[in-house]
């Protein structure tokens, strides 16, 4: 099984868009980037998707390939796969992480989710997201808590890995 990323962090954005990546981040990237070799800059590619994403996706180039092939399994010319294929080939940025362990964030990018001077990094698997820390506040967190909050106080969320999936 591939790493994961695990954690969350702040990091300053500068006025170029260049912002730190988690370093224990950079080493899944890594790990999730078959061309990768010691001294080279990890690949990765960053979905920014429709209109109703407030943040960035950062895929390894393990877990994109994975989302690719799935795409690739829909028959050719349904609307699922011209729309997944939008969402996920179209609207996305490749790009490496440079010699100084950041990622250089296109205007596009930093306008499409309102950041300025900070970054919210947070573990989302075999992935990671990127939030204007106050977007994230507001809406993922809060989801979060109102969710939990509809929980017995006892209750442990690990119980949910046990029970079947929902359709």
């Amino acid at each position: 099984m591939a790493r994961r990323f695990r954690g969350e962090s702040h990091h300053k954005v500068d006025s170029k868009g260049r912002v730190s990546v988690p370093a224990s981040f950079r080493r899944v990237l890594e790990a999730g980037d078959p061309g990768y070799r010691d001294g080279d800059a990890p690949e990765l590619v960053i979905v920014y998707g429709d209109h109703r994403r407030a943040y960035l996706e950062c895929y390894t180039m393990e877990a994109i390939e994975e989302v690719d092939a799935k795409i690739a399994a829909l028959p050719r010319g349904s609307m699922q796969r011209k729309m997944l294929e939008r969402l996920f080939s179209g609207q996305s940025f490749p790009t490496t992480v440079d010699e100084t362990g950041r990622l250089v964030l296109p205007a596009k990018l930093r306008k499409k989710i309102d950041l300025d001077n900070e970054a919210f990094f947070i573990a989302a698997g075999d992935t990671f997201q990127i939030w204007k820390p106050e977007t994230y506040e507001e809406e993922e967190q809060a989801k979060t808590e109102a969710w939990l909050d509809e929980l017995p106080q006892d209750f442990d969320p690990l119980a949910f890995l046990d029970a079947p999936a929902e359709d």
